[in-house]
């Protein structure tokens, strides 16, 4: 769940089937306050315009909509007596791009597609704000992800590097010690192949950040320390002293540092 702020109005966000869901009942909240909101959706969802609409994004994405009971309702739609509330579409056509729920963030949303839609009804100027906020918030959310991905691909590389190390170079019978010893080390020879120092001298020059020095590697530095651990985990199979792995894995990354500092695409990461 997120919330973003839309013309001093908090509208909120969710995943929902894994897709995009943004409540009805805030934007609603945009026009009359609260008192009303429930009855704007309503007033909305009987229209016949939007019965088609909705009715036709159901028949795109859900296999499983009611189209007998579509029918029914967009027949009835001109009819003065004619109610509809959101509950009862659901119930009856086994909608999916309206959901209701309770609770303390409860309300009635909709898929983006259909809130967008609803916003022109409510106020287009408001939708336009809307629209412009929420791809704010998946730019954020794709910059997360960017990270995400980097910091990924250096564990799953990590955990190969770590195996070979407990294979091939942790003698039977250590202590826990010892071995969070060894494992440190191997660290700290990609640390001074790649940045020139150890994980310890780093944290003495820069006191006043927090993490390490690989929370504060750039793209490229990412990708190559990937490839020193694969690297590296071969070296250590074959049995190569680590004062060789060293000196092989420093000349590895000065070079794939050369050839990769200028790839348009991982800049364009970068910048995310």
């Amino acid at each position: 769940m997120a919330k973003i702020k839309v013309l001093n109005q908090d509208v909120t966000a969710v995943k929902y089937n894994d897709e995009d869901y943004i409540s009805l009942t805030d934007i609603a909240n945009s026009k009359d306050g609260e008192q009303r909101a429930a009855d704007i959706i309503k007033n909305w969802i009987r229209n016949r315009g939007t019965l088609e609409f909705i009715g036709t994004w159901e028949q795109l994405y859900n296999p499983n909509f009611k189209v007998v009971e579509f029918d029914h309702f967009k027949m009835s739609s001109g009819l003065p007596s004619f109610v509809l509330s959101p509950g009862k579409w659901i119930e009856k056509t086994a909608s999916i791009g309206i959901v209701v729920k309770a609770g303390r963030y409860g309300g009635t949303y909709a898929h983006k597609d259909i809130a967008f839609e609803f916003a022109s009804a409510i106020n287009p100027i408001f939708k336009l704000y809307l629209i412009k906020e929420f791809q704010r918030l998946k730019e954020i959310e794709f910059q997360q992800l960017g990270w995400d991905i980097k910091r990924n691909l250096t564990k799953i590389n990590y955990k190969i590097h770590t195996d070979a190390i407990k294979e091939n170079l942790i003698p039977h019978k250590l202590t826990s010690k010892q071995i969070t010893f060894i494992y440190a080390n191997e660290a700290d020879v990609l640390n001074v192949a790649l940045f020139g120092m150890t994980a310890k001298e780093w944290r003495e020059k820069n006191t006043n950040l927090k993490g390490n020095m690989r929370d504060y590697s750039n793209v490229e530095q990412l990708v190559v320390l990937a490839n020193m651990e694969s690297m590296n985990a071969e070296l250590i199979k074959n049995n190569i002293s680590q004062k060789e792995r060293l000196k092989i894995l420093n000349t590895m990354a000065i070079s794939q540092l050369k050839s990769i500092s200028n790839i348009n695409s991982l800049k364009q990461l970068e910048n995310k």
